[in-house]
């Protein structure tokens, strides 16, 4: 015969408690004072006491069925230099869809709070969110400049991050796998026959995502042999830092002398990039996509596109970390995590009329002016 289970009842009587008490210790409520809670977690794992899967799915399940009747609010928190910029950048808007369709999906409101309106700090954010009741909080949408520390009373809320701003604290993180986004296009076009890879990066976009683009290049890039080997087009220069860390405008453009004199020193098959980057300066070089060079890019929009790359699947992101908050409240886990973890999600790659597969490269020296 297996052992009796051990129960919350048994814990209580071992711990001179009432039943209440230890199954608020085991969801770690912060009605409890930390001191109890970890006296009674210490307890049950002494005693072996290990939760009832079936039990915990049946509370879920009557959770989802019961109709509650005040809609429990979740906090989407930007930091943008306008409250509703960040909707211009297709990453950052598409978060939000997903945060919102997933937040509606699993009972709650998703309500938007942006740091710099009129009277707002990080104090008076933190005072309004623990007066409203409001415990799970969305960080999402943090431009560079606003800073990269968020100081709340952490202790009163569970929160999940979108992306890699602010970095401080170190909450658990969701946000598009950048590395693998690269890699998988590298590996598309190397498959399809393409020898000569050039990948063109805007270095703030590589900044912005702790360099993941330029560490799937080079990570691919090693399974290549060294003759087709091609250094990255990182632009701007590295210093000053003034010139690039600033920079959001989604339609910013490659510097055309720079651009021209990589291009014909290295003379790349196909670019892997974002298609608006390149493109007007492709054009004023007399360069013609795909019949002089093929081009792939890593930010489409659009899978019926004449562009081949790869979407990000952002609205995935955005549900993501709502579906990971929801657990999260729902074991009532507050503050900031002893261990953050990182939940990527990876890309979908579409094929396109801009990189022939298979590969179609015409030799060319030099470049041909309009």
């Amino acid at each position: 015969m297996s052992e009796r289970r051990v129960t919350l009842s048994d814990i209580a009587k071992k711990a001179g408690v009432h039943v209440t008490t230890v199954s608020l210790a085991m969801r770690n409520h912060p009605r409890l004072p930390e001191g109890t809670r970890q006296r009674i977690q210490a307890l049950a794992e002494e005693m072996g006491y290990r939760p009832d899967p079936l039990l915990r799915a049946l509370v879920a399940y009557r959770g989802g069925i019961i109709e509650r009747r005040n809609t429990p609010t979740l906090a989407y928190v930007t930091n943008w230099s306008t409250q509703w910029g960040w909707k211009k950048v297709t990453a950052h808007g598409e978060f939000f869809i997903g945060a919102q369709a997933k937040a509606s999906e699993l009972g709650y409101k998703l309500e938007h709070f942006w740091l710099k309106g009129e009277g707002m700090s990080q104090e008076r954010l933190g005072q309004i969110l623990y007066s409203r009741g409001i415990n799970g909080l969305i960080i999402a949408s943090h431009s560079r400049e606003m800073g990269d520390d968020l100081q709340l009373k952490w202790q009163n809320f569970s929160a999940v991050k979108i992306d890699y701003f602010p970095h401080q604290p170190a909450l658990h993180n969701v946000t598009n796998h950048q590395s693998h986004i690269i890699r998988l296009a590298m590996q598309k076009v190397t498959a399809a026959g393409y020898k000569r890879v050039g990948f063109v990066m805007h270095r703030g976009w590589d900044h912005a995502v702790d360099h993941n683009w330029t560490a799937g290049f080079l990570c691919e890039q090693q399974h290549m042999p060294l003759k087709e080997r091609i250094p990255g087009h990182i632009f701007p220069e590295p210093l000053p830092v003034e010139r690039w860390f600033h920079e959001h405008n989604a339609q910013v453009e490659v510097d055309e002398k720079l651009f021209e004199k990589w291009l014909n020193r290295y003379q790349p098959e196909v670019l892997i990039t974002k298609a608006s980057f390149v493109q007007p300066a492709l054009e004023k070089l007399g360069l013609r996509i795909p019949r002089d060079i093929a081009l792939v890019d890593l930010f489409i929009d659009r899978a019926d596109g004449p562009v081949a790359g790869v979407r990000q699947n952002h609205e995935t992101v955005g549900g993501l970390a709502v579906e990971i908050l929801a657990g999260q409240l729902q074991h009532n886990k507050f503050g900031v995590p002893g261990i953050p973890t990182t939940t990527y999600v990876e890309g979908t790659w579409y094929d396109g009329d801009s990189c022939p597969m298979p590969a179609v490269v015409t030799a060319r020296v030099g470049l041909r002016k309009k």
